[in-house]
């Protein structure tokens, strides 16, 4: 264990490239699965790096690279997610986005450059590495059906043996490591509903069918959906993200159209959400004399960690960090594409405190002045290395 730790801890001097890097990233952010610029940025990085293979296009807009071990071993993936968010950046920094309304508002930029970071360690590593590291770079985390879906369709996890990812996040303090076994993220299905009445004189009601009250109807009745008819023991959120309607404020309003999300864990409890909702606008628009069509996307399934992999990380984190940095994380109603890899191979996702009121990382995930401390990256990179270095040495001592 002593060797993986120290090959994890000569990671340090690479912090300055991952925070130039970042801030490179940060400051020419791409949406989802239009990340051209920026995968073809990371595969210049990896050939200047060294790596043994880079392969581009891969999902899409993905990259993978290869570094292969002098020593005979298993192939172990590590992921980081490159895509930006549609939100304006309103930091004052130099490194602020520079592309209107686009951001890396979630921590993506920090995942990639963390990434590059282990490829350029590990490429001044191979006489001491045992087996191949897969160093996946993928578009679209942020919207469905996700990046991870392609990429393992072309082949992302072939011969995979474990795979691990990690996400910086600034809920938890700079210094905190943090991760659980079974379920971590929650299942994430969006739907969208359009309401149909009959517009008219605001002053004439009794000729109408007012789509707004039949709206805000199926508002107030969906929430009955997680207060009465889920198990008070199983999570579940249902949330309206989007309520519009109406033009002026004397015309009944013809059309109401709203969208939601519902999070869930258990896979009854998803379709039990999705069949209450359905039927919530079933009886509304009956009862109001509207129509409705209703469009229901299923989204990432849940992340669920593999048992085993969670007390690797335990143990490594540990030691890595300090029996006083590591916690177990409670479960996150927030989804993740990551589920996808995790129903195919073993693995872990954890999360790395970034949240540091002294740097200005203060704001949560999304927000238009989301920030980080950068110095998270580096807990980041030893963190995957330890992980994959203790995958492999395991295998080896065990012959596999």
């Amino acid at each position: 264990m002593r060797d993986h730790l120290e090959s994890a801890g000569k990671l340090d001097r690479l912090l300055p490239d991952m925070t130039a890097w970042r801030r490179h990233l940060h400051m020419h952010p791409e949406l989802s699965f239009q990340e051209k610029r920026t995968s073809a940025w990371i595969a210049e990085r990896l050939r200047e790096i060294g790596c043994d293979e880079v392969r581009e296009g891969v999902g899409g807009t993905g990259v993978v690279a290869v570094i292969r071990g002098a020593r005979p071993g298993p192939v172990v993936a590590l992921r980081a997610d490159i895509d930006a968010l549609p939100i304006q950046d309103e930091k004052d920094v130099p490194y602020r986005s520079t592309v209107p309304g686009v951001m890396h508002a979630c921590g993506h930029d920090a995942h990639t450059a963390a990434l590059l970071g282990v490829a350029a360690h590990y490429a001044g590593a191979r006489e001491g590495m045992a087996g191949e590291r897969r160093l996946l770079f993928q578009p679209a985390e942020e919207v469905t059906p996700g990046g991870a879906i392609g990429m393992i369709e072309d082949g992302a996890l072939d011969g995979v043996s474990a795979i691990y990812g990690v996400h910086v996040w600034t809920p938890l303090p700079f210094g905190t490591i943090a991760s659980a076994p079974g379920p971590v993220m929650a299942a994430a299905d969006d739907f969208h509903l359009e309401i149909k009445g009959k517009g008219g004189h605001g002053g004439m009601p009794q000729e109408t069918i007012d789509a707004i009250a039949a709206g805000a109807a199926f508002v107030q009745a969906v929430q009955t959906i997680v207060s009465r008819s889920v198990d008070p023991l199983e999570p579940a959120v249902v949330t309206i993200g989007s309520f519009q309607a109406g033009s002026a404020p004397n015309i009944v309003a013809e059309v109401c159209r709203l969208s939601g999300t519902v999070r869930t864990f258990d896979p009854k409890v998803r379709a039990l959400a999705q069949e209450r909702l359905r039927g919530i606008a079933d009886a509304v628009c009956r009862q109001f004399g509207a129509s409705y069509e209703i469009d229901w996307l299923d989204g990432y399934p849940p992340v669920v960690n593999d048992g085993r992999e969670a007390e690797r990380f335990f143990t490594v984190a540990r030691r890595l960090f300090g029996d006083g940095a590591v916690e177990r994380m409670r479960p996150l109603m927030v989804c993740e594409d990551f589920a996808y890899y995790l129903e195919r191979v073993p693995g872990c996702f954890m999360f790395v405190g970034a949240g540091n009121a002294a740097c200005g990382a203060v704001h949560p995930h999304h927000h238009p002045r989301f920030d980080i401390d950068e110095r998270a990256m580096l807990s980041t990179a030893r963190l995957l290395v330890a992980m994959a270095d203790h995958f492999a040495g395991e295998a080896a001592s065990s012959g596999q």
